[in-house]
């Protein structure tokens, strides 16, 4: 007959399940990966993050050896797709890619966010960074930022500056622009790259900021012109700098990395983040993406988490600074 009281059975009891499930978890990391991945972009597709998705699956889907299916879900400047991964099951079979929009301007533009950026996920690592191009509908026939200030400066109606959706980098600094030339310009947010860019074109909007992935096609097709850029990239050669222009503060990079939801396991974590700086490695992908004004960033879960960490005061610095809200 056992003489062990009553609670301290239940303890055993408690505490046998989860050595057990840790067993079984430990397994299934093992095993991992046996069915498709999918890969949420919480971002249209024909964006510059749904393009930096799609350079890396292929050789994704070699290294892992099972499919990794892209699962565009935009809406709320990209809040909705990362809120879901942010709650989906912890088991290695949905990640997302995340950006400095989703998970560090978006911690200042939405008071109410449905996840947080800094509890809620297990970063896997970087995939690359890249500079932000300030686009202008032809029709403004400016050669360079200075005069784009002077123009907004001089003209009676309000210019209009478009970006890829509320709380993004893109809407962010189109509002830091407007405070640094001082004068008001209208924000018409889009549900995504493509249409903004649709409306840059055909001049329903005539200013805007976005990364070079998506911009570069339309600016070399001379239906956009570029004046900027916040970093200089080999995609745009001969597009000057905001510094070297005179025009301070307007130095940001853009992020992208993968994460999976908050729990899933570090073994799981860790194949992936192989697999990711092995495909980051090889010299087609990586001359891929910088077709696309991306430079590949290999490097670690724990480099991703501190940025993310980092990145969020910084951008609330500015979103505070601006009077930027995405509500």
């Amino acid at each position: 007959m056992s003489t062990l009281s009553s609670p301290t059975r239940s303890l055993l009891r408690a505490t046998l399940a989860a050595v057990v499930a840790a067993c079984s978890v430990s397994a299934h990391a093992g095993s991992w990966p046996e069915k498709p991945i999918t890969m949420v972009v919480p971002f249209p597709a024909g964006g510059g993050t749904d393009l930096v998705a799609r350079s890396i699956q292929p050789l994704l889907q070699r290294e892992l050896g099972q499919p990794v299916v892209i699962d565009n879900r935009s809406g709320a400047g990209g809040t909705l797709g990362s809120s879901y991964v942010a709650r989906a099951v912890a088991d290695g079979y949905t990640a997302g890619v995340v950006t400095t929009s989703t998970h560090a301007v978006s911690v200042a533009l939405y008071p109410r966010l449905a996840y947080n950026p800094a509890k809620d996920f297990a970063y896997a690592g970087f995939i690359g960074t890249s500079p932000y191009v300030l686009a202008v509908n032809n029709a403004l026939r400016v050669p360079d930022a200075r005069t784009l200030v002077a123009r907004v400066k001089s003209d009676r109606t309000p210019h209009t500056f478009g970006s890829v959706g509320v709380g993004t980098v893109s809407h962010l600094m189109g509002e830091q622009f407007q405070k640094f030339i001082g004068e008001p310009m209208i924000h018409v947010p889009y549900r995504g790259a493509a249409p903004a860019y649709t409306d840059l074109i055909g001049g329903q909007v005539q200013i805007m900021f976005d990364n070079p992935a998506g911009l570069t096609p339309y600016i070399k097709a001379g239906k956009i012109a570029a004046i900027a850029v916040t970093a200089a990239t080999p995609l745009l050669p001969d597009v000057p700098t905001f510094a070297s222009q005179g025009v301070s503060g307007f130095e940001q990079q853009l992020w992208y990395g993968i994460a999976f939801p908050k729990g899933t396991p570090a073994a799981i974590v860790d194949r992936f983040n192989a697999a990711l700086n092995k495909v980051l490695a090889d010299k087609a992908v990586a001359d891929d993406l910088a077709g696309k004004g991306v430079t590949v960033r290999p490097g670690t879960p724990a480099a991703l988490r501190a940025a993310v960490q980092q990145d969020i005061p910084y951008w609330g610095r500015i979103a505070k600074s601006v009077g930027a809200t995405g509500e």
